[in-house]
């Protein structure tokens, strides 16, 4: 079913025009210099296509919770999809929204030079000036008070959250928010999984940490439960 996402509307700043571009369970909050919604269109079938028509003919790759291997030949997602997963230790499907919107994003940047496209809280991002991203944390009293500063130098910037509190997507742990910093956005998504699995409780938050920052390609995380936070790597957080 769908649910309308409501935190999209919180998004302050003026200088690139917003968009939506939906295409079954893909729905893409972007922004660019113009209103490439079309464009954002054709890109989404384009990725999902090959997706679609592997799944039907590797059902495992939908439902493993464990790392995959796939063939030289795989669709490109899928590959992208199998090895963040592999990298982080979940099942490649924990990438899916990450690595659509990173493969979205790099599509609509011939078009535009600055892209912004959010996935269900998962970010591809690429931006000529520092953007914020604020984090929700469910009931947790950090929720939408903070944000992180991604200053041009670490784009092009995946930003992707994970989460036992909030939104649909599987979580085996209670984190209220695991966010996660790399360089792929698919990296990012499987990375975030991986962390919030690993959280509980409060007390898991420094081993979570721990984990997350053995992943290679890592460059920053946020893990909150509750009313504790913990961060480690190229993370500079704001108040908003």
């Amino acid at each position: 079913m769908y649910e309308e996402r409501t935190y999209r509307h919180t998004i302050k700043d003026t200088d690139l025009v917003s968009f939506t571009a939906r295409v079954k369970e893909t729905d893409l909050y972007i922004r660019a210099e113009r209103d490439l919604a079309a464009e954002a269109l054709s890109a989404i079938e384009e990725c999902r296509a090959p997706l679609e028509k592997y799944i039907q003919n590797h059902p495992l790759f939908l439902h493993s919770l464990e790392p995959l291997l796939v063939a030289e030949d795989a669709p490109a997602i899928v590959k992208t999809m199998a090895g963040a997963g592999r990298q982080a230790g979940v099942g490649p499907m924990a990438a899916v929204a990450g690595a659509m919107a990173g493969m979205v994003g790099r599509k609509l940047l011939q078009y535009s030079r600055e892209i912004v496209v959010e996935n269900g809280g998962d970010i591809f991002m690429q931006t000529r000036k520092k953007r914020m991203v604020g984090i929700f944390a469910g009931r947790s009293p950090f929720s939408g008070k903070l944000a992180l500063e991604i200053s041009p130098e670490m784009m092009p910037a995946g930003i992707c959250a994970s989460s036992g509190a909030v939104g649909p997507s599987l979580s085996l742990g209670l984190a209220d928010a695991a966010v996660v910093l790399s360089h792929s956005p698919a990296l990012s998504d499987a990375a975030a999984t991986a962390v919030a699995n690993l959280v509980k409780a409060a007390d898991d938050i420094q081993a979570a940490l721990d984990f997350g920052r053995q992943i290679e390609g890592i460059l920053g995380i946020v893990v909150i439960k509750g009313d504790r936070m913990g961060a480690w790597g190229e993370v500079k957080l704001v108040r908003t």
